[in-house]
């Protein structure tokens, strides 16, 4: 029987609040803080919750919503080598059950699209989680469609179980167009947090003639409770005309190709002699030493702050210190991008004016200048004259900052809460409306 011939995952729909695996890459992780945030919102609406993590964590820091979730934590082997007896014990285990060649079949199709020891690695992860999946465990929730989701796919169809999947940014676009439409149609449900996202991943449903509802749009959005009182922020009024009070740019993310940091850097270059500025950055990557020397060679390198990763309130002080805030964005040369950053979306929380490119999601969220309702400038991706123009434009006009930064923010509470989002992925999970008195964000996200 293949996974296209058994009930669908509607028809095998656990009753509600039943517990439910969530399969993460790794955990927890500082840059994969919206993962948690949901996490621990379904276990206050009542979701009982188990986490299945691929690999444990590299990050020295954690964000404090970590320590606020109930789930226990399970790790599957990252190599299947370093835990050999536990994959054969499975494997010996499950091979003999009812649906162990379904998922074999499912495998070996994969296989021979992507011969590499990922895909077997996938496969062997399957067999252990489905052999250590605790009695009761009703459902399977991947995040992020590409490993994860392999791994909760392979162990639905080894244990029968129904599987959903959140979708997010470089999952969605760098995984190949047959693996997604096979997901697609074995999943009962996939949920993604942008409108771009969304519209691709019904493109490639309906082309497999699959219903293009499986589909949901659930924007994650941001906590505001962790950000504090943006109000209380009172930012000076700098123009850049001071060398001894420069303005503070601000800029979070991971140092790799599709944040497009060297952009940044070659539009910072451009900048007037007569402007004086300090960038802040925070974040880690593979590309810090390269983009040290690059700042070097520019002659900028005096005025940039490299911070590496920084814990939660660290990075909400250097929001709250900054002048304004600036993402170059880009699409990598794998394909990979940003879905919606969530850094974009925390420098709203603060009232801070920003500086981003108009690719991906970010256009969802902010509404170029000019224009009605204008919550920030957007230019090309990978224009770095056009960035600098951005650039020179906000640091020399401090009252188009405040401006910006407290349209950003009326949009950001009006739209982008989390709730909303949480209230979908509620009902999704078949979990009760939340108590009479109880506040619940209405339904209008839904797209």
């Amino acid at each position: 029987m293949s996974a296209r011939d058994r009930p669908t995952a509607a028809a095998a729909d656990p009753p509600a609040a039943a517990p439910v695996a969530f399969v993460l890459k790794g955990y927890p992780r500082l840059s994969e803080t919206f993962i948690a945030q949901e996490i621990r919102a379904l276990e206050q609406r009542g979701l009982d919750i188990l986490i299945v993590a691929l690999r444990r964590p590299t990050d020295r820091a954690t964000h404090p919503i970590h320590d606020e979730i109930a789930a226990p934590v399970v790790y599957l082997p990252e190599y299947l080598h370093q835990a050999p007896r536990r994959v054969f014990a499975a494997w010996r285990a499950l091979r003999r059950r009812p649906f162990y060649r379904d998922a074999l079949r499912a495998w070996w199709r994969d296989l021979r699209r992507d011969r590499t020891r990922n895909r077997i690695r996938r496969f062997g992860q399957a067999l252990v989680l489905a052999h250590d999946l605790p009695h009761g465990i009703a459902r399977l929730h991947a995040h992020f469609l590409h490993t994860p989701a392999s791994v909760a796919r392979y162990a639905a169809l080894l244990t029968g179980l129904p599987w959903s999947v959140s979708a997010h940014a470089k999952d969605i676009w760098t995984t190949p167009d047959w693996e997604k439409a096979e997901k697609l149609a074995d999943c009962g449900w996939l949920v993604t947090c942008t409108a771009a996202g969304a519209a691709h991943l019904r493109a490639l449903a309906q082309s497999a003639n699959v219903e293009p509802d499986r589909v949901t749009l659930a924007y994650h959005g941001i906590d505001l409770a962790r950000f504090g009182t943006a109000a209380a922020v009172a930012r000076p009024r700098r123009a850049g005309a001071d060398a001894r009070d420069p303005v503070i740019l601000l800029s979070v993310g991971r140092l790799v190709d599709k944040k497009g940091y060297p952009d940044l850097l070659e539009a910072l270059a451009l900048l007037p002699a007569r402007l004086h500025w300090r960038l802040v950055q925070i974040g880690h990557g593979t590309e810090r030493a390269a983009l040290a020397r690059r700042a070097a060679a520019l002659g900028i390198a005096e005025r940039i702050a490299w911070l590496g990763a920084q814990p939660h309130d660290v990075v909400l002080q250097h929001y709250r210190a900054a002048d304004l805030f600036v993402l170059a964005s880009r699409i990598a040369g794998d394909g990979d991008r940003d879905g919606l950053p969530n850094v974009l979306m925390e420098a709203q929380s603060q009232r801070l004016a920003c500086v981003a490119t108009s690719v991906a999601a970010i256009p969802e969220l902010i509404r170029p200048e000019p224009g009605p309702g204008a919550s920030g400038l957007l230019v090309p991706p990978r224009d770095p004259p056009a960035l600098a123009a951005a650039l020179e434009r906000l640091i020399g006009d401090p009252e188009l900052r405040a401006r910006l930064g407290a349209a950003g923010h009326q949009r950001l509470v009006r739209d982008f809460s989390h709730v909303g989002g949480i209230d979908q992925l509620a009902d999704l999970f078949g979990l009760p409306a939340p108590a009479s008195g109880q506040t619940c964000a209405s339904h209008s996200m839904r797209r």
